[in-house]
């Protein structure tokens, strides 16, 4: 089985530094199962690892039936809150006489995330079974994929992969001879990390600033051109065709009982070997770091990020907790996208959380004003802290004003930026403080360098 890495190429599940014996048990190679076989982005590749079987099968069963199927197995979105997919697509309304509409979000703008970028690139045609599928069981007849601009590549690929569908059938006017017509667009966005959270994106593709919408109405009702819509993320739409092919129990016996299957997990920061592990939901980071060869030689681990940024940090004394919903949630964070960000010790705690920090401030729309005001005054206190020039009276004031941002805007952008404050100062007061009574950073940042090679620092 193979594991795609950040350099673009594959790191195999029995490479050297791997869980010896135990790998092929630990990971689950599905939507990344011949990410490394030459040219796995055709459709030739595809077919020749069951695609579009899955497709066939869903045509033949009732557009309902398929809903039922999909939320029979507990599917969960793999976009970050993790709401069960079927239930979303059960939301739209039928017999409205109004057009329904399937967007997936490939707008992967969370700091640490780099799943479905890597997804779209090796195996788009996964994306493109499943949004017939969902197309047909929605009732719907034109799809949007809201992709990402700069990643130019992976769009050029994806526009192929689109084209290979329509030539053989599997897009357009009654596809496979069922009677079902799905177009589908593919929309390239201009990059703001606004238009990740979907009534933005919404908003994006039709034409206007990328800012969320007050609910309700909701999406299911009133979405894209005031009409049902259903939003999901790339891999949770990928996921559907081999669910469809390989039956909802195969489905279920991988993960825990409330979140089912597998996931892709992207592991990065201050590790061996970065990249992405395909494996069941309710792994361990110890286990995805034994994988992955642990920690940067000579260093051991001082906090990560379960979800992204926009999620409470852990430290190492999370490195058990089952990384599913439930497991995750439980020890006071969010799984989130699984972008699992490990930090050694030379990382400056308050330096990180700076500078995710001055990312939400500047990527906040600016609609809610707690978090337009509150993200900027979060950036001028903590440039204070990092500098040392700031005193003990700040740091309850930057958690005042993190505790008056979250939960008070449309969308979950200022929750985003509050959840390194709090999460930080929970676990490292005392870093923070050592920051104002030493009237500066205490770390070197040459070693604190992220990027930097591993003997030059170690």
């Amino acid at each position: 089985m193979s594991v795609a890495t950040e350099e673009g190429g594959t790191a195999r599940s029995g490479a050297p530094g791997a869980a010896d014996g135990g790998a092929d048990k630990l990971l689950s190679p599905v939507l990344s199962a011949f990410w490394d076989e030459p040219e796995p982005w055709k459709l030739a590749t595809y077919l020749r690892h069951e695609g579009y079987l899955g497709l066939r099968k869903a045509l033949a069963m009732q557009p309902d039936d398929v809903i039922a199927y999909v939320k029979d197995s507990g599917l969960r979105g793999r976009g970050g809150a993790g709401f069960p997919t079927g239930m979303k697509w059960q939301f739209i309304p039928q017999g409205d006489g109004k057009p329904h509409y399937l967007v997936v979000n490939a707008d992967e703008s969370e700091p640490g995330t780099c799943k479905d970028i890597p997804l779209l690139y090796a195996n788009p045609h996964s994306l493109i079974e499943g949004i017939v599928i969902a197309c047909h069981a929605i009732r719907s007849q034109h799809a949007f994929i809201y992709l990402r601009g700069e990643v130019v590549p992976v769009l050029r690929r994806l526009h192929e992969a689109v084209r290979e569908a329509y030539r053989a059938g599997y897009l357009g006017s009654d596809i496979l001879g069922s009677g079902v017509d799905v177009e589908l667009t593919v929309h390239a966005g201009a990059g703001a990390y606004i238009c990740g959270e979907e009534t933005a994106l919404l908003d994006s593709l039709e034409g206007r600033r990328g800012q969320p919408r007050l609910r309700p109405p909701f999406p299911a009702v009133e979405g894209l051109y005031a009409c049902p819509t259903v939003v999901n993320n790339v891999e949770s739409i990928a996921s559907v065709p081999v669910i469809m092919q390989r039956g909802k129990d195969w489905f279920k016996s991988m993960g825990t009982e409330k979140s089912a299957g597998f996931t892709l997990y992207s592991l990065s920061g201050h590790v061996a070997r970065p990249g992405q592990y395909e494996a069941p939901l309710g792994i361990t980071l110890r286990q995805l770091l034994d994988l992955g060869g642990g920690m940067r030689p000579g260093h051991r681990l001082k906090f990560w990020t379960p979800g992204g940024s926009s999620t409470p940090m852990f430290t190492e004394e999370h490195l058990d907790v089952p990384l599913d919903y439930e497991g995750v949630g439980a020890a006071g964070s969010m799984l989130g996208t699984k972008a699992l960000q490990c930090f050694d010790e030379t990382t400056c705690v308050v330096r990180a959380v700076t500078r995710w920090t001055e990312f939400y401030a500047h990527e906040s729309c600016g609609k809610c004003t707690p978090c337009r005001e509150g993200t900027y005054w979060l950036v001028q206190l903590m440039r204070d802290i990092e500098a040392g020039t700031a005193s003990m009276g700040d740091l309850d004031k930057i958690a005042d004003i993190a505790d008056n941002i979250n939960g008070k805007s449309f969308c979950a952008l200022g929750d985003g930026a509050a959840a390194p404050i709090y999460s930080s100062l929970k676990y490292f007061r005392a870093e923070y403080e050592r920051h104002i009574t030493e009237k500066g950073c205490p770390f070197d940042p040459a070693k604190s360098t992220l990027w930097a090679d591993s003997e030059a620092t170690a």
